[in-house]
């Protein structure tokens, strides 16, 4: 069993668009809940999906194992099968028989950084089909979009 279970979704109105990102962080073993959003005026949804991660992350004060959760295949492929390529590669991607720069390098790179210190398993569930943290996550994300949109937002991000 996880330490610690981080439950995550992204959103965007628009592609760019304005973005937010929630998360739950739960103890299973006390039962503790941590639930944290945000947002970015002009950001991609792959930005959000990956703060959300990172932010999670970065709650977290001593090493754990991560049971991470996680309706965006660009999270969790990212980082079980295409991130360890891309190290490899210096941080490059093949794309039409060439190597071409990551995308999100500098979202990818902190989440690298985080991974180093847990223990993280990925786990994918379908978006928008009833998970309850999942569901919860997307109205964080989604409310935090809303505020960006009204300007309650400061700069850092961080509601």
């Amino acid at each position: 069993m996880s330490d610690v279970q981080l439950f995550t979704d992204g959103a965007c109105k628009g592609n760019p668009g304005p973005g937010g990102w929630g998360f739950i962080l739960r103890h299973p073993a006390s039962g503790k809940e941590i639930e944290h959003s945000g947002g970015e005026k002009m950001t991609t949804n792959n930005r959000m999906e990956l703060t959300a991660v990172i932010e999670g992350l970065k709650f977290l004060k001593k090493p754990a194992e991560v049971e991470l959760v996680s309706d965006s295949t660009y999270v969790t492929t990212g980082l079980t099968e295409w991130m360890p390529n891309w190290k490899r590669n210096g941080w490059k991607r093949k794309e039409g028989g060439s190597l071409k720069p990551v995308q999100n390098i500098d979202l990818w790179q902190e989440l690298d950084d985080l991974i180093a210190v847990h223990s993280v398993k990925a786990v994918h569930v379908p978006g928008h089909q009833g998970h309850p943290e999942n569901e919860r996550c997307d109205k964080l994300a989604t409310e935090a979009v809303k505020q960006v949109t009204a300007k309650k937002v400061n700069d850092n991000g961080v509601s």
